[in-house]
Formats: structure tokens, sequence, C-alpha cells
């Protein structure tokens, strides 16, 4: 999914390091899952959960880190 500018500004407007909301799995790749939240889509490491994610899934996460420059973020199991 590509981010639009107003799709990224609204995500770092409303949401920080440590947040925790609930996410949509989009998609799931043999390494991690990707999550939505918002409009934006952010990277879940299959390392990190201690079970297997299944596209559809709605799920709660913290956010573990944000890069403002590639426009890109990961979370973690809340």
């Amino acid at each position: 999914m590509s981010v639009t500018d107003a799709a990224w500004s609204a995500f770092v407007a409303r949401y920080a390091v440590g947040s925790v909301v609930h996410g949509d799995v989009v998609s799931v790749v043999p390494f991690g899952a990707f999550v939505r939240i918002g409009e934006v889509d952010g990277f879940a490491p299959l390392r990190e959960w201690p079970a297997p994610l299944e596209e559809g899934a709605i799920v709660p996460v913290r956010i573990a880190a944000i890069d403002p420059d590639a426009r890109r973020f990961a979370v973690h199991p809340a």
C-alpha cells in the first residue's frame, strides 16, 4: 500500500511509540505480517508473536518503532 502524505501525517499525529491499538492483519508473509492501523500498514515481525497471525484478524498491538523518513512502523503484541 502506498502511503499518502495525508495518511502518514494523520498516523504520526495520532500515534506514538508505545501506543496500544487494534490493527487489522492485511497480509501474512513467512517472516511476519502487515498490520493496518488507520490507512497505514506496519510490520509485525513473526518472532515477536506467540501464535501465528491470520489474515483478516484484528489484533491488539503496541507500536514499537516509527521511522518517519521511510514512512514505516513496526508493531509487537500488546
